[in-house]
């Protein structure tokens, strides 16, 4: 029979639902102060210079709301002119100019003790034609991915650690990167098996964490225990499914846990879809970061509470 669980703080998460979609906006002065500089501008009659923070306002809200370029910057033109504020927006151009040089860091909220964070990735594909032309047709050749690779805390489901790269890199050649955006203590890395590797055990045990990797169907001992070194972790995994079965396993390791991140997974794409815009690499991975943060401020705002209802 299928669990069934019911969410304690509907009340506060059913107002924090209908928040993420208000379109009330408000501007600290502080912004207004720092949104552009005309000392930075160079010659007499040149284009302001506008401040990161605006260049990463303007990418946020394009972000959010699915806009094009050119449709952002006159929806931000719209905002100021309703709010009464005396600024230009930049131009759907050097948005894209500058988007790709943006430092965009993850809001988190601070937390006592270690985090149980799970590790995983997903394709977002960058352009093609689409499924219609690939069923009659086809796989088609203009189409291409980037791997958005994530670290996620098992207890809140915010975004800890991401990583873009091409489609030809492995889960595991990336798990070191995710590791050291994460600050503080980790007490357990889960995976799926793509993270098989020993340099993932190794990387993993580095951060004093417990590595939860579940090893192939055709896995072997690496370490016997005639051997002076401590047993590897990847074969106490591999002993007790042996001894237990891999269901019992996963079960004592919190590994169903890990499901934690095709679930952030699916949040994403439903959210702001399976696709980035931009067309260099560098602006496409500063796009899915801005979706990242903006995911985690969502999550901040309404998240529920839930706990299985027992038969």
């Amino acid at each position: 029979m299928k669990s069934q669980y019911r969410v304690r703080n509907w009340s506060e998460y059913n107002a924090g639902l209908k928040q993420r979609g208000s379109l009330t906006f408000w501007i600290d002065e502080s912004v207004l102060e720092q949104w552009s500089d005309p000392n930075l501008s160079g010659k007499p009659g040149a284009s302001l210079y506008y401040s990161d923070l605006a260049i990463l306002t303007m990418a946020t809200v394009k972000a959010v709301y699915r806009l094009a370029g050119r449709q952002c910057q006159g929806f931000l033109e719209s905002i100021f002119e309703l709010m009464g504020i005396a600024l230009t927006v930049p131009d759907h151009s050097t948005l894209s100019r500058r988007l790709g040089k943006l430092d965009v860091s993850l809001p988190v909220i601070p937390k006592e003790g270690a985090r149980h964070v799970v590790v995983d990735s997903t394709g977002v594909k960058v352009y093609g034609e689409g499924e219609w032309k690939t069923r009659p047709h086809g796989i088609s050749k203009r189409r291409t991915w980037r791997k958005l690779h994530l670290g996620v805390d098992e207890a809140t489901g915010e975004i800890l650690a991401a990583v873009v790269t091409t489609n030809d890199f492995h889960d595991g050649e990336v798990l070191n990167d995710v590791l050291e955006q994460i600050e503080g203590a980790i007490e357990q890395v889960s995976t799926d098996g793509a993270y098989d590797h020993s340099h993932c055990y190794d990387e993993i045990t580095k951060r004093g964490a417990k590595p939860v990797i579940p090893p192939r169907n055709d896995a072997v001992i690496w370490q016997h225990g005639n051997r002076k070194a401590p047993p590897h972790p990847r074969d106490e995994n591999l002993r007790s499914i042996r001894k237990h079965g891999r269901k019992k396993w996963k079960r004592d390791a919190n590994y169903h846990r890990r499901s934690l991140a095709a679930t952030t997974m699916f949040r994403f794409k439903a959210i702001f879809g399976g696709n980035v815009n931009s067309r260099k690499f560098d602006n496409q991975a500063v796009e899915l970061f801005i979706k990242c943060a903006a995911l985690n401020r969502m999550i901040q705002i309404a998240k529920p509470d839930s706990y299985e209802v027992k038969a």
